[in-house]
């Protein structure tokens, strides 16, 4: 079944609204007709607004709305991931992918052993286009939310933002515990917020680790051999989808 995010003033009165190039891929692309049927998710509350289009206007497709039900599509606790900023457009990738993991939000970081740096004039222009990557994302792998990135941060900003968490872990490749590792990855509980921080191509500099122990922050190991930035984050994310959605706590 097809899905398409909405805003949430295009749900009420027990109809659904949507306009844009939505709708010309409902009507042109995909070519529906009344009483098909779509799933509609404002990319919020978490909700699957199950509908069916009742007619079409110049502009607008609208549907009437049958029920609606808890997507129960969203990991258990809140990942939010901080990528140190790599090299060329790698991070469109680690977006489009660890959004399709089920990444709650993701902080682009720019660490002191990021190569790329993004021009504070083409930041909200690059942050708009991140945010696009996550939206159609969230609407291939049919999540109920659409994750936020974030505009870039410089490591000082991302250690203050990650501090209000209830657990932030940093996969380094100095850390070689992986008892430790697996004993802090079955200790998240549903509910909480986790985040991660993940190095550029050069890594994390030490001074970036001490300051991030001082909010205690925990280093752990991916295992023994060392993984590209792009990797990284996406091993780390596969590694809690099996652990959060196989328990049944």
């Amino acid at each position: 079944m097809y899905q398409f995010f909405v805003e949430p003033s295009a749900i009420h009165d027990k109809k659904v609204y949507i306009d844009g190039p939505d709708y010309n891929h409902i009507k042109n692309v995909l070519r529906m007709q009344p009483g098909e049927e779509v799933a509609v998710s404002n990319g919020m509350d978490g909700r699957e607004y199950r509908c069916a289009i009742a007619s079409y206007t110049d502009s607008v497709v609208e549907f009437d709305l049958l029920f609606i039900k808890e997507a129960d599509v969203e990991l258990p606790a809140r990942i939010c991931l901080f990528q140190g900023l790599p090299k060329g457009d790698k991070l469109e990738l680690i977006i489009q992918k660890s959004v399709e993991l089920g990444v709650y939000e993701i902080i682009p970081v720019a660490m002191s052993r990021s190569i790329m740096k993004i021009d504070d004039k083409k930041a909200d222009k690059k942050t708009a286009r991140f945010n696009e990557i996550a939206r159609a994302a969230a609407k291939q792998s049919k999540r109920a939310i659409v994750p936020k990135v974030h505009a870039p941060m410089s490591m000082k900003q991302a250690v203050a933002y990650a501090e209000k968490l209830d657990m932030i872990l940093v996969p380094y490749e100095m850390a070689d515990d992986m008892q430790k590792t697996r004993e802090l990855l079955e200790g998240i509980r549903p509910g909480q917020s986790l985040g991660f921080f993940i190095g550029p191509e050069g890594g994390i500099a030490p001074e970036e680790l001490e300051a991030l122990k001082g909010i205690g922050a925990s280093p752990i190991t991916l295992g023994r051999r060392i993984l590209r930035t792009e990797t990284a984050g996406l091993t780390f994310m596969s590694w809690l989808v099996y652990l959060l959605e196989g328990r049944n706590d």
